[in-house]
Order: C-alpha cells, then structure tokens, then sequence
C-alpha cells in the first residue's frame, strides 16, 4: 500500500491551516484583491476630476498592486500558486492598466490626415511613455519639448477682526462662557493680546474694578478651538436627539460661520468667562509680524437678560383651575434681570390658539437708582449694569377651555436676545409635555355642567314590568371633562301600593357619581324620580328641565274566554271561541288543536284589538281536542293561560267546487271534437257523495245527477247539447247540490264552466299570387313569407326547410295575414297549425314555398383568349410579352336570373402579384378596381415592369350587389378567376462604374485586377447576348468595333486582339446589345455607357522646395507626374519604405531626424516604375525648452525679494525663446489663469538662461527655435496659443 508523502515545507502555505484553512486563505484574499479594485474604480472617478491626480494616483496604485502581487507570491495559497514568469506578467498587466486609467499610458491611434514617414516597431510606437515617465517624475504637461513651470506668490497683508459680524454676546449658566470670534485674514495667529475692562469700572475711582490684560499663545488658541469644536458636536447630537426641532439662532449661526470663510481667512476665539469690555490689542502670526487691526476694536459682554414667573397661586395646580362666570381676574407677578432698558415678548394660548404681547421699555424709574454724575464713564458703567425689575400682570378670563401664559423671550438693552421657552409650549399642546414652571402659568376655565332626564318627562312616563328593571337616561350637557367625576342628586316618590320583591318600597333620597356625560340609573319600583341637583370636581352645576321622570308599572295581560259548539244537519262541525283580552295590544294567543290520536299542532292568531273570535271547523271528521296555551301582548311575551278546553267529534258539511276555478272566476272548457266533455270537480265531506249539475243551453236547461261518488277530485263526464254539439257554440256546466254519506244535502254557490264548442278546425297555407308561391332575394337579405290563417289567434306554426328536414322551426303569428321571416334560401315546408282553441291542418298542395337569391355577378376569360390552363392551380397561363408593350384579355361579366339578364356597371377588384426576392413564394403589390358599362370588358395587362404577373379576381360588383355595400363578400378562392403571364424584360448593358482604367504603352485590353469591378459591364435580358462596342483612340482619332457573344450576365472586358499603341485617353462605348427573346433593347444609360482608358509611359517625382533641410514634423509636397494612383518608395537613414498617393501634389509629415531620400515611382497600379537617384533630404530634430529643468516649482516670497527663473534650453545654438507670465491659479497645481506679460528673446548661445523678476506669476516658455527648427510651427502657434 502506497503512502502518500507529506508536502514539503516549500510547498505549504504560509499560514498553518490549524489557524485558517486552504480555502477561507483564498476566500480572504481575493476578497481582499475586489475590495482594492472597486476603490480604485472610485479612485479612477476621483481622477476625472483632480488637477494633480494622475501623479499621486498612478504612483499609489503601482505600489499597492505590485504589493498585493508580490505577497500573494510569498503566501503560496494553493490553486493561486504560479510560476515567476506569470506573476511578473500579472505585475506588468495592473501597471498596464492603472497607466491607461490614470493617464499615464496613451494609445496613439488617431489617423493622421496626411501620411507620415514609419518608424521601426517599437512598444513606444503603441504606447507613448511620457505619462508614464510622469508617475514618478511629477511632471504633468503633455508637450515634451516645453516643459515645467515656476510660480511665484506675494505673501499678502494680514488682518485681524474682532468680532466682525457684530453679534451681541451674554453669559447664561450653566457655563458661564461665550466665543468672541476673531477673523484672521492672510496668516496664521501665533498670539493674541487683549484688555478686559469690569462693567462697575471707573476710572479714577477704587473700589470699580481694574483693567486686566491678557494675552494668549498658539497653543492657547488650539485648546479654545479644541473645545469649541468639541462643543459644536454636542450641540448637534444634541439638535439630533432632541424631540424639539427649534434651538438658539445664534448657535446656529455658530455652527455654519466656518462654511462662509474665505480660503484665506481662518478664526480665532477669545473666551470670555465674566461680563466686561474685551479690548483687542494685537493679533502675530509664527514669524512675529503684526497683523493690521480692524475697527471696532471691542466689544462688551453682559450677563444675559431673564425673565420667570414668581410664586403664586398659580404655581399650585389646585389653584389652576377657575369656573365659568367667575368674575375676579388673574394677577401674576414677573421677574425679570438685565441690562435695562429691556422688552419682553410673551403669548397667550386658548385651546391651543396663540395671541402674542410685546412688552418694551422696561427699566427702573425710580430716582434712587438713576446717576447723579455728570461723569460720562459713569453712565457709560452704569448703562451696562443688570438691574433686577418685578413686573406685575393683571389678566381677565373671558375664554372657555384651557388658558395658558407663556414668557416667550427677553431683550436687554444691549441687543441680547434669549429664548425663555425655547418653542417647548408649542409642542407641548401637541405632545402632551409639561412646560416649564417658570415660564408658563396655566389654567382651566370650566364650563358649568347641567343634567336633565332624557326621553322621559311628564306625560311621557316610562313603563316598568313586572319583576324587571326599567332604565331611566340621564344627560349631563355643557360640562366639562375635567370637572368630572358629577355627583347627581336624586329623589325617589312611590306610587300607592308600589312594591318591589313584594315589599312596600319608602322614599328615598341618594347621590350617583358618574364621569360620563350621558349614563342610565335603575328603577325597580314605579313612582316619581327627581333630580334635585349636580355638582363636579370643581363648579356646581344646574338642573335642567324635564328633572322629573314617572315610572309606571305595566299589569300582565289576561284573556276571558267562552267556547260554543256549532251545530248542523249531520251533527257537530266545529266550536267557536269568544274571547275579551286584557292589556297593550296587538295580542297573539296561542293555542294546540289535536285529531285523534294524531300529533298535537301548535297554531297562533294576532288580534289588534280587545275583543276577538276564534271559529275552528275542520274539513275532516274525527274526535278533536282543542286548548288555549298562552298570551302575549306589547310588554309581556307568552303569559300562561289557564282558560277552558273543550273536546268533541266532528262531522264536516258537504261541499263541492270545480277544480282551478279560483275565486269568483269562471273556468273555460274548448271541444274540439266528440259530444262529452270532462270536468273536474273537488268534493268535501264524507263520502260517497251524491252531486247534482245543471246544463244551461242556448233554450233549455238540463240537470245531470251523478251517484256514488268515492274520491276526490272526480272527473264527471257532461254529454254536449245536440244541437251544440252540431254547429258548435257554447253552454253552461252549474253545481247544484251535494249529499254526503249523512244524507246531509247543501246546495252549491260556485261559479260555474264555460264549455266552447268548436266545429271548424284551424288551417294554414302560403299565399300565392297567380299560383305563384316564390320570391327572389338578395344574398343574406330577409325574405317575407306571406300567409293566410284561419281559426281564433294567436297561431302556432311548425315548419321546415326542405334542404334541412330534420330541423323544425315554430313560429308565432298574431295576425292571419301575417309573415314569415326567413333568411336562407330553398323550399320551405308547413308542418302543423294551431290555434288558441284547437289544433288544425295545413292545405295541401300550398304547403310550399320556395326562396332564391339572387346570384352574384361573376366573371371568366373570353373563349379565343390564347391561353393554357392549369389544373393544380386553376391558373390561365397567358403568352409571354416583352417590357412596355401593350398587352390585354377579354373578360365575360355575367350576373342574370330569372328575371334579370345584365346588371350593369360592373365593377372588379383584383390582386395583382409578383414573385418574391426568394423566388419561393409572391406578394401582392396592388388591388385595384375598375369599373365597366359592358358585359364584355377589355382587362389591361400590366407590362411596365419585367416578371412574372399574377391576376386573381377578388370580387365584382354590380347594380344589386355593389362593392362599397359587400366590402367582406370575396369570391371563395376555389372559384376566383386567376391568370398569369411573363413579362420579359428588354436587354441592356452598362459598365458597373464610370472609374477610369489605366494600362501601359503596348499593353493588351484584358483584364489585371480580376478582384476589380473597374471594366465590369452588367447586362439585363435573356442570355445569351450579342454585344456590340466600339473603342475609340483619341491621340490616333481611329474607331475599332468589336461584337462579343456573353452568356452569362456579367462580363468584363476582355479583348485579347485590341493592343493600345499610343498615349493618351482611349474611350470604350456600347453601341448596342440583343438577347434571345428578341425584344427591343432598352434605352442605354448615357453616363453609364462608357468608360475612359489612360494610356501612359513612365510617372515622375519633383519636389515643390528646392530646400534640403527640413525639421521633425513638417510636410514635404511633392508634385507626381503619370496617372493615379502612385507608389513611392524611399528610404530614412538606409532603411527602405514604400507609400501610395492617389492624388497629386504628395505630401507627408516628417517624424525621424536623419537623412531621407525617394528612390523609385510608380503609377498605373504599381507598373511603368521609374527609378529616382538625385532626391535626398535631411531632417533635423524639434529644439526643447524647460522652466525649471521640466517640473512644477512653487516659490513664495515677500515684498522686495526676487525669484530666480532657470530655463534649459535644448537644440543646436543660438536659440530663440519666448516665455510668459501669467496668473498663478489659486489652487496648486491647477491651470494658471490670464496672461500678463510676453518676452521673446534672441541670440543666446549657451543651453541655459535665468531671469529675475520680484512679480507674482507663473513662468511657462511658449516656443522656442534654435539654428534649423521651430517649435511649435508658427501655424501652430496661431492656431493655439500657450497661456
């Protein structure tokens, strides 16, 4: 067995996989490589937009790719292991791409717009490594032959303001603190000097304070800023976690000061821990220099003005509460402390509705406290001295609902402004949150509450049940929620005898607590409840009207009933009940009927007044059992009754009526046929029964009894009077009497039966007129059927179609003339008739009815049309015609009947059709419609254009069946009309393009170029061609004509015998061309009917300078001899090249220094080569400038001093130069801005060259020029000049 070998300690990872295993390694790390490319996409981005971003950007990322590559390496992670040679490639491919993404690598694939001279493959003719060479050198500009900058700046004059927005400041505890800001203009503050004067100071007297003098170094100034920067934290964690959006402006317009400075103004902040004047004495930067002190240079702290409630009853919430219709008013005490003369805003909130107050001029007028010096410092001290002042306030109430007074902010005289509630009211209505104490005072005018009884009052007692409870409503109106709970006070009267649980109830008195406005208190006994008064939390209240409510107790209902047996002929037939009810109706009693031994029935009758009778007579014998169960009335439900019951056996009365005769209406019986009629008759009694009829006829009147009867109903047979019977009429069926099995005999008042008696049947028939029994209508139009009916309407009618026997159809006619509608044609059949009464027959041989249409004007090709016809496509194969002849067939429009033999105009639409591109399948390229007055009409053939054609007649039209009324009635494919026919083309010819060929001297005329077009003609028609051409020799003035068969459509020239023997232009002309289907050529194409030859010797090559020297990147013209296009070859530095120019004069831009020289020309498609020996030029190199040795230099001096500006000047001695100056940008590294000065200077020998200058400015050269060349061209510089 094989044991595997442990790897070797080279081969394992570099991280133990005890720690982490092989995969997380390379889920971490690849991670890790994602996470560095999307920075460096938002990097890439950051790029788009950075002036100086390429440098710090593409040195950054070379490192950290080429880190993160490198240590991949060393972790030897398995499956992201590889060989040197790949991860020095990975290395090159991230330097590739961070050079192309951060400018440092420029692909330079523009097309130039003339040709240039080619240089050996290198990489740097792909890549240009100038931005690259940038990365690491730190120079920007792309233009490598003017390079670097020098920027010089002026160190400007420094400021310093104190206070420069002119705020007011005040210290307020808790901190005791504020920031007097100093604006500091062009430096940086190193030390400040101030003076600090007590408000109580005057000078020359002791005891008033001294002036201190303070002043505070860098490091100082660093911890104020500290800990303002610190506290602007906490104010905005603050503002965000607080419920209350509204802070301090003023600390508002702390947090946004830094964002309104300039980017050369900084602040700097004095702090200020008690009230005084700060006096700003001198502001040094680092190097000891004085800043420039703006006026005002001080500014005066003062403690912050307040103002709070003092104690009152107020401050107590018992006290804060008042009723309606108090009369005394609310006096409330201030106190307010600062700078006088001093405003306070403050507000007044009913039910949430603000009303606000200015209060101004607050101050101490009492003499005690007013200056008794003349002495200005002492009323300038004392003007600034907080007093303290208690302000009185005296208010009226004269609002309902909650009233709230809220001290909303103070102003000293100063200019202080202090927020006292901060907008906490505010939100406190609308949150529920309690004010502060001190500024707020608040409190609640209640309405009055009044109470009354409601839905009872005098007249309008309540009714109470026995052994229940009755709810009497109370209503407690315009009261207040915060007055509850309500104490009500009720008295209770009984009524004589009043009882509750069987117990005489006394009177009472009680007091009911509530908080709701509208509530319900028990009685249990009737009498008279009184609500004698009411009272809440804080105000009494009134009684209302009705304040009186009566209960009065509902007796239970009773019944007096008295049963009588009702007696006839065969005995007892059924009981009645007298009954007197007692109590609130409607009444329901309730009482059970049972028969026998059959299960007892439950019934219920309503009375809707006191007195009631109940008769119970059923229609079956037996032996019945009737008693009453229960009563109810309005108040009470299902009260026993313990009323009389009564039993006995019953024997129904005889009765007799017809069967469906309903109500008083009398039921009709028809005869059709035979002389009996049946009739139904429902008995009632015991039977059998004996039943007297009567017959009442047109004279006489018979009487029919009938014997023995056993069920019911019975059908009795009643024979029809002769003389009805044999003309018909109708007759009267009576009942007479009934007898039943008792021998108990009642004569019978029913309507009777009205027997009719028909003798003539219905009939039916189709109308005819001449014995003609057809109509002729349009396709799909509705045919009227007439008939002719006989019998009583209304009729119905079954009837068929002869082409469908075995669908019949049932119609209803109301008139007996009336119409049948139909739609589809053929014979139609009448089945069966009836009338109202009887069902009749249909007269033969007028049973039938036969419908047509119209038939539909269709079309066909005239006989002697030559044609052949194809079966598989029903298609009428037409002679084939040539392009533009006149072409035409005869067609027969045919449209008759019976009745009518032409209908014209006629009018055809029809599709024309061609074969697709494929060839497969056709498209319909017009539907046209035409219009004729003849029934033999001449169709026009279409042969303006070649192919084949399609006809197919889609529809036609005449008087009875026009087109634009049966637009959908096409005419089925399988009976259209369809003929086709072959419209050959005419034969042409044309060259395929008008380019102009060129051969040499002697050359034969075929073709060179078989990939060419040139000399291509395209012929159109039926191959094969006879083409007859011409070829002219303009030198000579000599015609030679050849004729060449073609056989295919496309042929180029190719004349093997025809040589060119002189120089100069030959033509070639189609005369004319013929195909095999004879038809007349088509016009020929002037511009496209011939085609020039050039015929030439030798091509030549002169220069338009007669110069030798040239530089790198000027263009050198020569003028080309021969016919296009050219093939020069030449050689740069002994290396050879050819180029092609396809139009003279040639030029081309010179991109190498060295020698060049053309060695060889060629025209006529690279032939007719001529060597060039004589033609050699040298090219000299482009000359270079650099302001401060190619890089970016920044220099700052101050006033009076001088900067040194070096230029390195490149070439072949002497040089010409010319430098600017301009703005220097205010961003570093940024565009400089407008030009200021321009210098040129001459004549300098030496490669490098300073200039002095104590100007502000940025120093770029803008061209220079040495012995040979100049850079940039002078059209360049115009073009686009440096700035």
């Amino acid at each position: 067995m094989a044991v595997e070998k442990p790897p070797s300690a080279g081969a394992r990872p570099l991280v133990p996989e005890r720690f982490i295993d092989v995969p997380s390694q390379r889920l971490y790390y690849l991670s890790l490589g994602f996470l560095l490319q999307a920075i460096k996409v938002l990097d890439v981005l950051r790029n788009l937009f950075a002036s100086d971003g390429p440098n710090y950007y593409g040195r950054k990322w070379f490192c950290i790719d080429f880190s993160y590559i490198a240590i991949l390496s060393q972790l030897r992670i398995p499956r992201l292991r590889y060989s040197k040679a790949m991860v020095l490639l990975q290395i090159l491919s991230l330097w590739f791409i961070d050079g192309l993404l951060f400018g440092g690598i420029r692909l330079n694939l523009e097309l130039p717009d003339l040709p240039v001279t080619p240089e050996p493959f290198r990489l740097a003719d792909i890549f240009a490594p100038a931005g690259l060479l940038s990365f690491f050198s730190g120079s920007a500009r792309g233009d490598q032959h003017l390079l670097g900058q020098h920027t010089v700046h002026m160190s400007p004059i420094s400021t310093g303001h104190l206070n420069p927005d002119a705020h007011t400041f005040c210290l307020s505890p808790p901190s005791h603190t504020v920031l007097i800001p100093i604006l500091v203009n062009n430096t940086s503050p190193a030390n400040v000097r101030y003076s600090f004067t007590p408000l109580t100071y005057v000078e020359g007297q002791s005891g008033t304070g001294r002036v201190e003098h303070i002043e505070l170094s860098a490091k100082d100034l660093k911890v104020i800023e500290q800990a303002r920067i610190e506290g602007l934290q906490s104010v905005r964690a603050y503002s965000r976690d607080s419920s209350y959006e509204d802070y301090d402006d003023d600390e508002d317009e702390t947090l946004s000061s830094d964002s309104r400075l300039q980017k050369s103004q900084s602040l700097a902040h004095i702090r200020a821990t008690k009230p005084g004047t700060i006096r700003l004495e001198r502001v040094l930067d680092s190097s000891g220099v004085a800043a420039r002190l703006v006026h005002p240079l001080e500014v005066t702290v003062v403690p912050c003005p307040t103002a709070h409630y003092t104690d009152d009853l107020l401050s107590k919430p018992e006290n804060a509460v008042r009723c309606a219709g108090d009369n005394s008013n609310v006096d409330l005490s201030i106190d307010i402390r600062g700078v006088p003369p001093l405003s306070l805003r403050w507000s007044k909130y009913v039910n949430e509705k603000k009303e606000s107050f200015l209060v101004e001029g607050i101050e101490d007028s009492s003499p005690t406290n007013r200056p008794h010096t003349d002495s200005r410092d002492v009323v300038r001290s004392s003007s600034r001295i907080p007093q303290m002042l208690k302000v009185p306030l005296s208010l009226s109430l004269d609002s309902l609902g909650r009233v709230t007074f809220v001290l909303e902010s103070v102003i000293d005289g100063m200019g202080n402004v202090v927020l006292l509630d901060q907008g906490v009211a505010s939100e406190a209505f609308h949150h529920g949150v309690t004010p502060d104490s001190k500024m707020t005072r608040s409190l609640n005018v209640l309405q009055r509450p009044s109470i009354s009884f409601r839905n009872c009052g005098p007249g309008n007692p309540v009714p109470l049940l026995i052994g229940s409870e009755a709810s009497l409503s109370l209503y407690a109106t315009d009261s207040d929620a915060l007055d509850a709970p309500w104490n009500i006070d009720i008295k209770f009267e009984p009524s004589d005898g009043a009882k509750s649980s069987g117990k005489l109830v006394k009177p009472w008195k009680d007091t009911v607590q509530t908080k709701k406005q509208t509530f319900s208190i028990s009685a249990s006994a009737a009498g008279e409840y009184t609500i004698t008064g009411i009272r809440g939390k804080w105000c009494e209240g009134d009684v209302l009207s009705p304040e009186t409510c009566k209960v009065v107790e509902k007796p239970m209902p009773t019944a007096e009933i008295e049963w009588k047996r009702i007696h006839e002929c065969s005995g007892d037939t059924g009981v009645s009940a007298s009954l007197i009810l007692h109590g609130t109706p409607p009444f329901q009693v309730y009482y059970r009927t049972q028969r026998d031994k059959e299960n007892p029935r439950d019934l219920v009758k309503t009375f809707t007044s006191s007195r009631g009778e109940l008769t119970l007579q059923p229609e079956h014998s037996g032996h019945y059992f009737y008693s009453f169960l229960q009563l109810s009335d309005t108040n009470y439900r299902k009260v026993e009754l313990n009323g009389p019951s009564i039993d006995q056996v019953v024997h129904p009365l005889a009765a007799a009526d017809f069967v469906s005769a309903g109500g008083r209406t009398k039921r009709v019986v028809n005869s059709c046929s035979g002389n009996m009629v049946d009739i139904e008759v429902d008995l009632r009694g015991t039977a059998p029964w004996n039943l007297e009829l009567q017959i009442v006829g047109l004279r006489n009147t018979d009487s029919l009894e009938i014997r023995d009867i056993k069920t019911s109903p019975a059908r009795i047979r009643v024979p029809i009077p002769a003389q009805i019977d044999r003309e018909g009429g109708s007759f009267e069926v009576d009942l007479v009497s009934v007898e039943d099995t008792y021998g108990c005999k009642r004569s019978i008042s029913v309507p009777g039966v009205s027997v009719n008696v028909r003798r003539v049947k219905p009939t039916a028939k189709f109308y005819s007129k001449n014995g003609i029994r057809q109509v002729t209508i349009l396709e799909n139009d509705e045919a009227d059927i007439p008939l002719r009916l006989t019998g009583d309407g209304p009729w119905t009618i079954k009837y068929r179609r002869a082409e469908e026997p075995e669908f019949v159809k049932t119609e209803h006619m109301k008139s007996p003339n009336d119409h049948m509608h139909v739609r589809n044609r053929g014979i139609y059949e009448l089945l069966e008739v009836s009338d109202s009464q009887c069902p009749g027959s249909i007269v033969a041989e007028e049973n039938y009815y036969y419908v047509d249409w119209i038939p539909r004007p269709s079309a066909q090709l005239d006989p002697q049309t030559p044609s052949t016809f194809e079966t598989y496509n029903r298609s009428h194969i037409l002679p084939p015609i040539c392009q533009a002849h006149d072409d035409h067939v005869d067609l027969d429009l045919t449209g008759t009947c019976a009745y009518i033999k032409r209908r014209p105009p006629f009018q055809i639409m029809y599709n024309i059709a061609m074969n697709d591109e494929s060839g497969v399948g056709t498209i319909v390229v017009d539907q046209p419609t035409f219009s004729s007055i003849q029934s033999r009409t001449r169709f026009q053939l279409h042969t303006s254009t070649a192919g084949r054609k399609y006809y197919e007649v889609k529809q036609i039209g005449d008087t009875a069946y026009p087109l634009h009324k049966h637009k959908n009635a096409v005419i089925p494919r399988s009976e259209r009309l369809v003929f086709e026919q072959q419209v050959l083309p005419k034969p042409s010819a044309k060259f395929k393009n008008n380019n102009r060929m060129s051969f040499c001297l002697n050359d034969v005329l075929t073709p060179r170029d078989l990939t060419s077009s040139d000399g291509t003609i395209l012929l159109e028609g039926t191959p094969p061609f006879q083409l007859q051409l011409s070829i002219r020799n303009l030198a000579a003035s000599k015609v030679r004509k050849e004729t060449v068969e073609v056989h295919d459509k496309v042929w180029k020239l190719d004349l093997p015998s025809y040589y060119f023997t002189s120089i100069g232009p030959y033509q070639v002309i189609i005369e004319s061309v013929h195909d095999s289907s004879h038809c007349e050529q088509a016009e020929l194409d002037l511009l496209r009917r011939s085609i020039w030859i050039d015929i030439a010797e030798t091509a030549a090559i002169i220069p338009f300078d007669k110069k030798k020297d040239f530089c790198v990147g000027d263009v050198t013209q020569f003028q080309l001899e021969g016919t296009p296009s050219w093939t020069i070859g030449y050689r740069i530095n002994g290396k050879s090249y050819m180029q092609e120019a396809k139009t003279s004069p040639w030029s081309i831009v010179q991109q190498r220094s060295g020698e060049f020289t053309v060695t060889s020309i060629a025209h006529q498609q690279k032939m007719c080569k001529a060597a060039i020996t004589n033609l050699h030029m040298n090219i000299h190199p482009l000359p270079s400038a650099q302001v401060g040795h190619g890089k970016r230099i920044y220099q700052d001096i101050h006033e009076g001093d001088q900067a040194e500006i070096v230029f390195t000047l490149i070439g072949e001695p002497p040089f010409t130069f010319t430098y600017q100056r301009a703005e220097p940008s205010p961003k570093k590294g940024g565009k400089p801005g407008k030009v200021l000065e321009t210098h040129t200077v001459s004549g300098v020998t030496t490669h490098e060259y300073s200039v002095f200058s104590a100007l502000e400015g940025t120093w770029t050269v803008t061209s220079i020029s040495d012995r040979h060349c100049r850079y940039p061209s002078l059209q360049e510089g115009l073009e686009k000049p440096r700035h």
